[in-house]
């Protein structure tokens, strides 16, 4: 085990001896995630955020917490801080991610369709009492935070960016602000590796640390690029129409796009 866990808070702790652990390559957030298995007992997922991370794991805590019996989304098992940072222990939810069923067989219409019928779903959820706040206000305070401090990788900019600096990208952000949201509950990060499918039905969702009230174009944007990068082009009209998007907004779509490179 890594030197790090030494430092695992103890009720944590008595809940993983005995487990095997793998670790996931997930996204590009500062916290790593790791698969616990172990011969008759259930698989668990532990992600450790390290100390001074500028998202840390209490934010996707809250939001599971908040989350049970309103979206099929794992039980959190422990939570803790210690020296080594944040650390998230959750259920395993199961079935298969949709970039890994996409990877293994192939992408599908019948896929990409149920990707949206249950962005729906997400979208349905209230949010007259609900505490995230994800609108623009927030997101673009964060952008400058971030752009100020030289937190932004420009770096991992998508490919029509790239060159650019963030301080680019932060005046483009602010020049074509929406003039309206259209808020309803967001997952935040809505791409195929965050929807776990099993069979042909929906098992849940994960990594729900930026879940909120925001413009459904939040989710939108990134499960359009999502589905053209795991599965292709011409797979984002199959989406537009299982969601009941008749004309997308396009103008929306690219703006989220850039929000998400802060």
């Amino acid at each position: 085990m890594n030197l790090q866990f030494r430092t695992l808070p103890p009720p944590l702790q008595s809940l993983i001896d005995g487990y095997s652990w793998e670790h996931i390559p997930t996204g590009y957030s500062a916290a790593a995630t790791y698969r616990l298995t172990r011969s008759g007992r259930p698989t668990m997922f532990l992600k450790v955020c390290p100390p001074g991370a500028l998202e840390g794991l209490d934010d996707e805590k809250a939001r599971l917490e908040w989350l049970q019996g309103r979206l099929p989304v794992p039980r959190l098992l422990g939570y803790g801080e210690e020296v080594g940072g944040q650390y998230l222990l959750t259920s395993a939810l199961p079935g298969l991610a949709a970039s890994d069923i996409t990877a293994q067989q192939g992408p599908t219409e019948a896929l990409v369709a149920l990707l949206a019928q249950v962005l729906r779903l997400i979208h349905a959820v209230p949010i007259d009492n609900c505490p995230f706040d994800m609108t623009l206000d927030r997101a673009i305070e964060r952008a400058r935070y971030r752009t100020a401090y030289g937190l932004v990788d420009e770096s991992d900019f998508d490919p029509e960016r790239r060159g650019k600096t963030a301080a680019d990208l932060l005046e483009t952000l602010l020049r074509t602000r929406p003039s309206d949201e259209d808020l309803v509950f967001t997952h935040g990060d809505y791409c195929l590796p965050n929807v776990i499918v099993r069979g042909d039905a929906l098992s849940g969702f994960v990594d729900l640390g930026r879940a909120g009230v925001a413009d459904r174009y939040q989710d939108i944007a990134l499960a359009a690029r999502s589905i053209r990068r795991n599965c292709g082009p011409g797979y984002e009209g199959v989406f537009f129409e299982a969601y009941g998007l008749e004309r997308p907004d396009w103008a929306k779509i690219e703006y989220y796009k850039l929000l998400d490179e802060f």
